[in-house]
């Protein structure tokens, strides 16, 4: 039960940063960690999602690759009509999505949060229910929650004024990707879901990088540091899956 509650250490402990660090942060150190992040999360779609949906289904023989495929798609559509239909403010380029609504800057940011963390726990769930070593995901996906977190707990405390605020609110964007993995946990208790499943998750979680991860640390000047980021972040998620 442990691994559903460590990426959910690697927020707090991200968002805490919100009262140590007093300005922006420097354009640099933001590209560097979105490309982090990207890369740990591309490499978790692929190494810890697609490939066990893939063997899951080797009794399908050629097609063992369609459950995975299926809900790969399922997945993309599924997140792209959460981000026509809730309305969001990203918190590096400040750009609103979503449905036009009356609600507070601070909550679209916290939505646009959220949004983002559903499928990483999802992926945590699935993982953890399929079985298989869970914790070269689940530390993957802590490490790049600790520079997500301090990326969202910024904006939230210039918007608010309070370090306090932003870091609850951090703090809960982290409880709910924890209660997507308890739910995805769940749902992968049926074992002919499975394959489906985890092609799901890797769909949602392709989907945030290509949508938002990767647009914005391409932004501007310096995207060849966030290359070189997610190049490492993708590196350092395989170098686990073989160690451990």
């Amino acid at each position: 039960m442990i691994y559903f509650f460590i990426p959910l250490l690697g927020t707090i402990i991200g968002s805490s940063l919100v009262f140590f660090v007093k300005e922006e942060l420097p354009e640099r150190i933001e590209k560097a960690l979105l490309g982090f992040a990207s890369g740990v999360m591309i490499a978790a779609s692929v190494f810890s999602l697609l490939l066990p949906a893939f063997e899951m289904s080797s009794d399908l023989g050629e097609l063992a690759f369609l459950p995975a495929l299926a809900g790969f798609l399922v997945g993309i559509f599924f997140l792209l009509g959460l981000d026509e239909l809730i309305p969001h403010i990203h918190v590096v380029t400040n750009e609103e999505e979503g449905r036009v609504s009356k609600l507070s800057r601070s909550f679209k940011i916290l939505l646009a949060i959220i949004l983002h963390n559903i499928p990483e726990g999802l992926a945590t769930g699935a993982v953890i229910g399929a079985g298989d070593v869970a914790l070269p995901l689940v530390l993957g996906i802590a490490l790049q929650n600790i520079p997500e977190g301090i990326i969202v707990a910024l904006p939230l405390r210039n918007e608010s004024g309070k370090a306090i605020k932003a870091f609850i609110w951090g703090t809960v964007s982290g409880i709910l990707e924890t209660v997507a993995a308890l739910v995805a946990f769940y749902i992968s208790s049926f074992d002919f879901i499975m394959p489906y499943f985890l092609g799901f998750a890797s769909g949602a979680m392709i989907y945030v990088v290509s949508e938002e991860l990767i647009p914005e640390m391409s932004l501007g000047k310096h995207s060849n540091i966030g290359t070189i980021f997610l190049a490492l972040g993708f590196a350092l998620l395989i170098a686990m899956d073989g160690l451990l």
